[in-house]
């Protein structure tokens, strides 16, 4: 049986998943960033249980099918941007199309819906908090995130960055408090 969890977005939160699961008894056949896949069915209350087991670690069962889609979209723009920089420079839209098989117009009116923002608001929000914790590394040029990242300049990417969090690049490198979002908050 699979069971969909939200807020599921890093190899992190898989072995938490992964690991909450087995302490419940439960024996996995696999794991997967957004989804979990079990061995044997699971009874009603063993659901209602195990939502509120993980809820405790800010994951939550998804039952419908809208809700799992915009999760599907978030994990991959989450998987695109965090983890597999090499792929940016693809089109956003043939990306999502292709991998959930659906029309874009369509992924995007349901997402906008649900979530009061565009998917590719959402992209850039993603874009720009990896900018942000490439640049608290401190391991590579500005010119060097943009390229990483896929902007044609690191003028767009200033530009970019400074709509979104209201600082220069070189700005935010220097403020001592500096302010993270965590992935599921975007």
């Amino acid at each position: 049986m699979k069971l969909y969890i939200k807020n599921m977005v890093c190899s992190r939160c898989k072995l938490v998943v992964k690991s909450e699961l087995e302490k419940l008894g439960l024996q996995l056949l696999a794991v997967d960033l957004g989804e979990v896949e079990t061995i044997e069915p699971i009874s009603a209350q063993q659901k209602k249980e195990i939502a509120e087991h993980l809820k405790s670690f800010g994951f939550e069962l998804i039952d419908d099918k809208k809700s799992r889609l915009i999760d599907k979209i978030k994990t991959l723009i989450i998987e695109l941007v965090h983890q597999q920089n090499a792929q940016l420079n693809t089109n956003l839209s043939d990306y999502l199309s292709k991998q959930l098989a659906q029309e874009y117009s369509s992924l995007s009116n349901l997402f906008s819906e649900v979530e009061d923002t565009t998917i590719e608001k959402y992209f850039i929000n993603q874009k720009i908090e990896r900018v942000k914790e490439l640049l608290l590394y401190d391991e590579l040029t500005l010119s060097e995130i943009a390229f990483q990242m896929n902007y044609s300049s690191v003028a767009y990417l200033s530009n970019q960055f400074k709509k979104v969090t209201g600082f220069s690049p070189s700005h935010y490198k220097q403020l001592k408090d500096k302010k993270r979002r965590q992935i599921e908050d975007l």
